[in-house]
């Protein structure tokens, strides 16, 4: 932790800011609370474009401020109340935002690579167009999250709650999603290609078009899930429930890896056993 800035140094500081930022840069000063301390409410107030790495800001009040474009590289917001806040096009990699409350926040184009969000509540919250590459998300709140053209390679995801999330386009590649749940789920187009989605809940989810080369959905519920021009080669499908799945036909599970125990509907199990009955016995360690 860096130094404590005090309640009369912070004011100044803060009053600065917003001169700079009502004259457009021409008087006042930026915010600069780089590594410092702080334990004060800054609830709704104006930090745009503030300099705040490494700042240690645990257990804070941030709800409804503005941080737009500002720098929160490896800062401490663990615990931190950020609901509603405006964090467009800030820079949070490598922040811990454990356990922080981020519901209805704005987060879209933020770079959060690399930052712990492990049981974050992000729900409502708009994350689309964000850097959330090797970032920590497991047991995350994401119900109805947006999350459309969102970098997730390498994220861990497991045992979140993806529940109605948007996350079309958005690039998964990689990504840890074991027992997460993706329920109603709008995935289309989304890239899932490595992906372990073992245990998942995909009911009911939308994967048109989505990339799903090389995934594990061993154990994977996707029942009434729709796979319109979804890619499965090589997929990892034992013991998943595929039962009223919309668009899968009998050409698209040739190409998996493995049906072991899956359940499919009658028609397609009866294809499966005449033309890829090797699909249905236990694959070879």
């Amino acid at each position: 932790m860096g130094q404590e800035i005090s309640a009369v140094d912070l004011n100044k500081i803060l009053e600065d800011h917003k001169n700079w930022i009502r004259t457009q840069k021409k008087e006042g000063k930026r915010a600069d609370l780089s590594d410092a301390t702080l334990y004060a409410n800054l609830s709704g107030d104006n930090l745009s474009g503030a300099k705040l790495s490494g700042t240690y800001m645990r257990n804070a009040n941030l709800s409804r401020t503005d941080l737009r474009k500002a720098d929160l590289s490896d800062a401490t917001l663990e615990r931190t109340n950020l609901s509603d806040a405006n964090l467009s096009g800030a820079d949070l990699s490598s922040a811990n935002l454990s356990s922080s409350k981020l519901s209805g926040a704005d987060l879209s184009d933020a770079n959060l690579s690399g930052a712990n969000l492990s049981g974050a509540k992000l729900s409502d919250a708009d994350l689309s167009d964000a850097d959330l590459s090797d970032a920590d998300l497991s047991r995350t709140d994401l119900r109805n999250a947006k999350l459309s053209d969102a970098k997730l390679s390498g994220a861990s995801l497991s045992s979140s709650t993806l529940e109605r999330a948007t996350l079309s386009n958005a690039n998964l590649s990689g990504a840890k999603l074991s027992d997460a749940d993706l329920s109603r789920a709008n995935l289309s187009g989304a890239k899932l290609s490595n992906v372990n989605l073992n245990g998942a809940k995909l009911s009911d989810a939308n994967l048109s078009g989505a990339k799903l080369s090389n995934a594990d959905l061993s154990d994977a519920n996707l029942s009434d899930a729709t796979l319109e021009r979804a890619t499965l080669s090589n997929a990892n499908l034992s013991g998943a429930n595929l039962t009223q799945v919309k668009n899968l036909s009998i050409n698209k599970l040739s190409k998996v890896k493995t049906l072991y125990k899956a359940k499919l509907d009658p028609e397609l199990i009866e294809q499966v056993k005449e033309k890829y009955p090797h699909l249905l016995k236990k694959p070879k360690s």
